[in-house]
């Protein structure tokens, strides 16, 4: 695991007081730019932004209710989602009654649901903004074209004779992905 800048720190946990306060949700923070993934947080720093004694922590850990990533010295640490979902988990238990059992399920189909949100607001962008290449492991990737691969892609219109091959091999770092390995990219022509 990554170890995190004290200033990062600090603002994954504004970002974590605002999730379990209500004032924020998960989209809204990967939105503006928060890994949601990141295990930012210890067993007891999650507890106390979740309001939950870390021995509950370590009960849902051990339930499957929330699982945490692990360091190699096998420490638990615990992301947004993590302390978003200890949250919610904790009022369904508190204010509403709901069984641990209720609250598992509600959580993978609210987890679900943000998904195929996600995948919506995908479909909904206009065509042609994405490019899609292959990974070092033959898999397919989607980067987001920026302005100046736009900008390539009018002047490519413009002068027909700068068309480069359907396959054109570049530097994944060129697409900002900051992979810097060589990938085989399959240009969308309109």
């Amino acid at each position: 695991m990554a170890r995190v800048a004290q200033q990062v720190r600090q603002l994954y946990e504004m970002c974590a007081v605002a999730l379990v306060s209500g004032r924020a949700n998960l989209d809204g923070a990967s939105e503006v730019g928060f890994d949601v993934e990141l295990p930012v947080f210890t067993v007891g720093r999650a507890a106390e932004l979740a309001d939950i004694h870390p021995q509950t922590l370590r009960q849902y850990d051990r339930l499957g209710l929330v699982v945490p990533q692990r360091t190699e010295g096998g420490a638990r640490r615990y992301s947004l989602r993590d302390v978003s979902r200890l949250a919610h988990a904790q009022k369904m238990s508190q204010n509403e009654g709901i069984n641990l059992a209720g609250i598992t399920r509600i959580l993978e189909l609210e987890e679900e649901n943000r998904e195929l949100r996600r995948q919506v607001a995908r479909l909904r962008k206009p065509s042609g903004s994405s490019v899609f290449a292959a990974d070092a492991d033959g898999g397919i990737v989607e980067i987001e074209q920026n302005r100046s691969a736009r900008k390539w892609r009018r002047q490519i219109h413009v002068d027909q004779r700068a068309l480069p091959s359907r396959r054109e091999r570049y530097d994944a770092d060129d697409a900002g992905d900051g992979a810097g390995s060589q990938a085989v990219v399959v240009w969308h022509m309109v």
